[in-house]
């Protein structure tokens, strides 16, 4: 496949991870495009977000009405300040500020046939069926694409009409299709849904989806006649909307079937709601199918596509007319929904938000118009240790350019806190990992009332889980990798717990062999790239400095630290270069050493006709046989080599650089060329000692070791970390050395931007993906807040938006485990409450047994055996008259520190299958006064409190 070359207008730093999704084609097409976007109620608002972080050449807004109280549930770019102004014109300069590389507009007048013609693409949210089949058809007569998307309380659908001749050019990476979409002034013949409950059978999914279908077009109807929106939980407004349904004639190919009459009155009684994460939702699926008629990559919903989220609603007690009538106050659109009291109870929570990226600003933003954590003695702390960069700004929305440099936490708490005034927000910057348990500890999470995971990483989830099954918090979590998505929700003592990798499930690195002499793929020579950057600008500087420093002995030394040291400095450069010429020779010499000599070397080995005793050839199957390069200055990547390793070395010996490429031309124009000889003996006793098992020889050892002290005579170096900035030359020297190895083995190259998203390990990122599972956490915490609710209740979700693939389902219940008689689950824990006096290890063992059946056969801390039921009586009785806290300070090290209240111990059976989990024992130290909280915890894994079946003998 050829590789296309991003446009030189397109803003590679701020569109990086956008551009590992998208590819630069999209990007080139959805730069261009012109979009006209009608109705800027919240699911408008979030459209229109979407639309302008992703970079759509413009965008042209358009709503006739005023700002309403109920539009500020969900609306972020309104205020207080802007009710009764013009919806389109109080959000067209927030919009703006979020990308100045795309133009807002505002629309004023009607919505006319030679509007439509200026338009790639023309979306409709909030508007009635009038305008969407008029619109509709206009658009489809003129080859516009046309979108429709509406959100009514707790449901919300879409419509995309592309035309007949709509070809996408790259549905899943694959061969073109073509896809024919009808035009929506027809009867629609197919309904996509997004349907909560995955194990239903497609016949009562697809019934569910025609009674979603029905019941919007009631509402229209309702709406027509009545001139407003059903009024909330109105038992008369509902069941005039019912039936409206009954009445319709049924769907085009559908057989006549009953519609459900008590779904349809739930529909219409919470219908007038206005939700920020059905917004969220919605207007993600919707920017995305905008993108996909820009760009023509991936595939587009056929026709319509139904999501409801009707599991929000608490089955037992339905809220009633007078708790959600309107308040005037900014939560009045979630207040139709769930009611005043609800509401206030949002506004009363305690959450920890960890993570500020993409993600967390969106769930940031979701809680300001939520009000969680808006009243009382509520709040939001947010924490993050990262600082803003500028590839941030196109998919998180609450930082702007003059932030970049700023930690995000800071930032993000500011930007929310302006989105609604009352929201109680904190911002820390300090990680959440182990070192920091003394500021995350007990005490923090007493006053926590769940806790929501924004992070992009498998340790630092498995780790965030653990906390909050330690303390019994609720968990609320969110991950994507470009268009797919994952939200998941984790509830003390009824769901399981978070199960994810402790690391993540990346390919094992490739063998060093593969890559240094036998690479097949791009990626082996980007990795073979990235081990020179790390041996030469980073082991190197590290290991010589500490020769210095600690005036080691090499015979002291392993053998990687003198293969190193060997490769380095017996290598092109014996002494510390002084001048950045000295820098450019070692480049150049680096430069034959690694693409020709080197090459030349190793088929002498190796060479092209070498046979294997089976009489296959050597280089066959995924062996391909190299050639030398010959170095060329105008050859561009060939200079870009010489140009960024010579920076590098520079900067590792504290010399100027420079960037200056002509200069660079002339300069090689006239340096002599390396020693031949020289370079090829250092590489063959590199090549040697990496395939031999034989120690160095005392020649060798003796040229090294007086090296080494022509090298001590120098300042210390510089050891370079990697970072995948595009200023500092690391990226250049790794793209730049990976495609000339590509060049030597006739590899296929890559391009420096994928280049990046492999060597850097960046998880592609867009900026739909993000918003919607915010929106899909939104849902579950409107659960978690309510109260007790049973596993049903809740929803794990998943999300392709490339395939147009959704699902959610039910989380799995926690695993009941048993020993002996006692039964437990990962959310329970065992108590040995504190003894007055403390309480020795002798009674915290009667304890165990008399309490939960437990006979403690053994205890050891590490290796260490501290206690043993076969010890003799007299060493038994020394052991067990200690008290607790003087074992563990005894075999720890570590003193219970003042305000300690509990110890928390690991207990395992000896010969128990390795999946059996025994919950944790917190033995108490003091009795907890009534009135004060919980002051920590002390983890001692005392490894292990060794166990013994009742039936078990001595």
């Amino acid at each position: 496949m050829d590789i296309l070359e991003p446009s030189m207008l397109l803003d590679e730093e701020l569109y990086s991870r956008q551009l590992y999704v998208l590819g630069p084609l999209a990007m080139q097409r959805i730069q261009t495009a012109k979009v006209l976007l009608s109705g800027l109620q919240g699911l408008g608002a979030e459209i229109a977000k979407n639309l302008v972080l992703m970079g759509v050449g413009s965008l042209t807004l358009h709503d006739p009405h005023p700002t309403c109280w109920s539009d500020l549930a969900a609306q972020f770019f309104l205020s207080e300040k802007d009710l009764e102004k013009n919806r389109a014109d109080a959000s067209q300069k927030c919009l703006a500020q979020l990308n100045e590389a795309v133009q807002v507009f505002v629309h004023t007048g009607d919505i006319t046939e030679d509007l439509l013609l200026n338009f790639q693409v023309v979306v409709l949210t909030a508007s009635n069926l009038e305008e969407q089949l008029k619109v509709g058809t206009l658009c489809h007569k003129h080859g516009v694409c046309f979108l429709v998307a509406d959100t009514r309380g707790l449901v919300g659908q879409l419509f995309c009409d592309f035309g007949e001749n709509f070809t996408v050019q790259d549905p899943t990476e694959a061969e073109p299709l073509t896809a024919a979409i009808q035009d929506i002034s027809q009867k629609p013949l197919d309904i996509a849904l997004l349907q909560p409950q995955v194990v239903a059978q497609n016949h009562q999914q697809a019934h569910r989806a025609h009674l979603l279908h029905q019941v919007f077009r009631a509402l229209h109807k309702f709406q027509n006649l009545h001139g407003r929106l059903p009024r909330p939980w109105d038992p008369v407004d509902a069941k005039i909307v019912v039936g409206l349904a009954q009445s319709l004639e049924p769907l085009k190919g559908q057989e006549e079937e009953p519609l459900d009459e008590a779904l349809l009155r739930t529909i219409a009684l919470s219908s007038a709601g206005g939700l920020s994460p059905m917004a969220a939702i919605l207007g993600a699926i919707a920017a995305q199918e905008v993108l996909k008629a820009i760009s023509r990559k991936f595939m587009p919903v056929d026709q319509w596509l139904y999501f409801d989220a009707l599991d929000c609603l608490p089955e037992d007690c339905l809220p009633n007319p007078e708790d959600c009538a309107p308040r005037g106050c900014r939560y009045d659109g979630q207040i139709a929904v769930f009611g005043a009291g609800f509401q206030e109870k949002l506004s009363l929570q305690r959450y920890f938000l960890v993570g500020a990226g993409a993600i967390g600003c969106e769930l940031l933003k979701d809680f300001a118009l939520v009000g969680l954590g808006a009243g009382g003695c509520g709040g939001v702390t947010v924490a993050d240790m990262d600082h803003i960069e500028r590839s941030n700004l196109s998919r998180q929305f609450l930082f702007r350019t003059q932030d970049v440099g700023r930690p995000k936490a800071e930032v993000a708490a500011a930007a929310a806190q302006k989105l609604n005034p009352d929201l109680r927000v904190t911002s820390l910057t300090q990680p959440l990992d182990p070192t920091t348990e003394h500021i995350y500890g007990e005490n923090f999470f007493s006053h926590v009332d769940g806790v929501v995971a924004a992070l992009d990483s498998f340790p630092a989830r498995h780790y965030v889980a653990t906390r909050c099954t330690h303390y019994l918090k609720p968990l609320l979590e969110a991950g994507t990798q470009g268009t797919r998505g994952s939200a998941s929700v984790f509830i003390p003592h009824v769901t399981e717990v978070y199960s994810g990798p402790a690391s993540a499930s990346e390919d094992a690195p490739h063998p060093v062999c593969t890559g240094r002499h036998f690479p097949s793929t791009a990626e082996h020579t980007l990795q073979w790239a990235r081990n020179e950057f790390e041996e030469l600008f980073r082991l190197s500087a590290e290991t010589i400095n500490c020769y210095q420093q600690a005036s080691t002995s090499l015979a002291d030394m392993d053998r990687p630290q003198t293969l190193t040291l060997l490769q380095v400095v017996l290598g092109v450069l014996r002494v510390h270069p002084q001048t950045w010429q000295d820098c450019v020779v070692w480049a150049l010499g680096q430069w034959q050493l690694c693409f020709h000599y080197g090459i030349i070397q190793l088929l002498r080995h190796f060479p092209p006709d070498k046979m294997l005793e089976d009489g296959t050839p050597f280089w066959s199957g995924s062996k391909h046989c190299p050639h030398p390069l010959e170095f060329d200055t105008n050859q561009d990547m060939h200079l870009l080599y010489v140009l960024a390793a010579a920076n590098l070395y520079a900067q590792m010996h504290g010399i100027p650089g420079s960037p200056d490429q002509t200069a660079l031309r002339e300069l090689l124009k006239v340096l002599p060329q390396p020693d031949p000889q020289h370079l090829v003996s250092t590489f063959a006793s590199s090549l040697e000692l990496t395939w031999a098992s034989t120690e160095f020889g005392p020649e060798l050892l003796k040229e090294l070791q007086e090296a080494l002290e022509v090298w001590g005579k120098g300042p210390p170096l510089k050891p370079l970390m990697f970072q995948k900035d595009d200023s500092n030359f690391h990226m250049d020297f790794v793209t730049a050395a990976a495609n000339l190895r590509c060049q030597n083995y006739r590899i296929p190259p890559v391009n420096c931007s994928q280049s990046k998203r492999i060597v850097g390990q960046i998880i592609p990122a867009i900026a739909t993906t993000t918003a919607a599972v915010a929106g899909l956490l939104g849902l579950e915490l409107y659960k978690v807040v309510y109260g007790t609710r049973p596993l049903g209740a809740f929803r794990h979700s998943y999300l392709y938006l490339a395939e147009n693939n959704f699902m959610r389902w039910v989380p799995s219940p926690p695993t009941t485990q048993s020993f002996n008689c006692l039964k437990w689950t990962c959310w329970d824990r065992l108590k040995v409450p504190a003894g007055q006096p403390e309480r020795t290890l002798e009674s915290l063992l009667a304890h165990l047994q008399e309490q939960y059946g437990l006979r403690v056969r053994m205890l050891l801390y590490g290796p260490a055996l501290l206690y043993s039921a076969r010890w003799s009586s007299q060493k038994q009785a020394q052991h067990l008259s200690l008290r607790v806290t003087e074992l563990v300070q005894r075999v720890t090290g570590q003193v219970p520190g003042p305000g300690l209240q509990v110890l928390v111990l690991e207990l395992s059976c000896e010969g128990e299958e390795d999946k059996t989990a025994f919950p944790p024992l917190h033995y108490e130290l003091c009795d907890k006064p009534a009135t004060a909280p919980p002051l920590g915890s002390m983890e001692i894994c005392l490894k292990t409190l060794h166990l013994e079946r009742t039936a078990d003998t001595q």
